[in-house]
């Protein structure tokens, strides 16, 4: 039992969340490590959405408001942390779901699939086919997914797949708390954010949107100026906590 007054209780509480999706088969063992790399990260951002996140996820918005076969990709963190978040994500949006895993058994897509959808989501289903350029089975995706998709909003870190599907021509929107990570440099729009966070952020930024914003946000999109950003303000955050 941990106890709310904790200092760590948030954090605390999501691990304990990660461990035991990871005992049932949903996260991957590998998935706690990526996990804790960006949790260190967000302490340096002080655990709160920063004014950069807020833009870029304002941007996000904009993208999917422009998008016509938008698709969120989940793997097994992403549901275990948030699949109330992408259920929502998706209401507001119309966006679709399709579950796509590095470590990818029968098993695992099952247990995630039914997390999401218990959660609200509707998860796209099908037969996947070998559609990105890839050897592992990240490769793998649905022709009526994303393997259509104009946009692909990726929530944590996935360099490879990232890169492949720039290089296919899609609009990428990632949400890494990394903004050195390859995923954040290779990726259309990063939003260095925490996901739980950063998706409500989405979400309700994409019903709130004039039209002249939404072609104003996607006309001047830099998400190097971003990045730079990004990396200022955890540098602000890590001298001030030393002064």
């Amino acid at each position: 039992m941990i106890p709310p007054d904790h200092p760590r209780y948030r954090s605390l509480v999501v691990r304990e969340r990660l461990a035991q999706c990871a005992r049932e088969g949903v996260v991957a063992l590998e998935g706690l490590t990526a996990h804790g790399r960006a949790e260190a990260f967000d302490y340096l951002i002080g655990e709160q959405s920063t004014p950069t996140g807020r833009q870029a996820a304002r941007i996000a918005a904009a993208l999917l408001r422009q998008a016509r076969r938008p698709v969120l990709s989940v793997n097994g963190n992403t549901a275990a942390l948030a699949a109330a978040e992408c259920a929502e994500l998706q209401e507001a949006t119309g966006c679709g779901i399709e579950v796509n895993l590095f470590h990818r058994t029968d098993e695992r897509m099952r247990k995630i699939t039914r997390l999401l959808e218990d959660a609200g989501a509707t998860v796209l289903q099908g037969t996947p086919e070998r559609l990105i350029p890839l050897e592992h089975d990240r490769a793998l995706c649905l022709p009526h997914g994303i393997g259509r998709a104009d946009l692909v909003l990726v929530p944590l870190e996935d360099g490879d797949r990232c890169e492949a599907l720039r290089a296919m021509g899609r609009v990428v929107v990632t949400i890494d708390l990394n903004p050195l990570s390859r995923t954040a440099r290779t990726a259309t729009l990063t939003v260095v954010d925490e996901l739980t966070r950063a998706l409500p952020l989405i979400t309700a930024a994409y019903g709130e949107l004039a039209p002249d914003e939404v072609e104003r946000l996607v006309r001047e999109l830099d998400n190097h100026y971003l990045l730079q950003a990004a990396i200022a303000e955890i540098v602000r955050g890590v001298t001030s906590a030393l002064d």
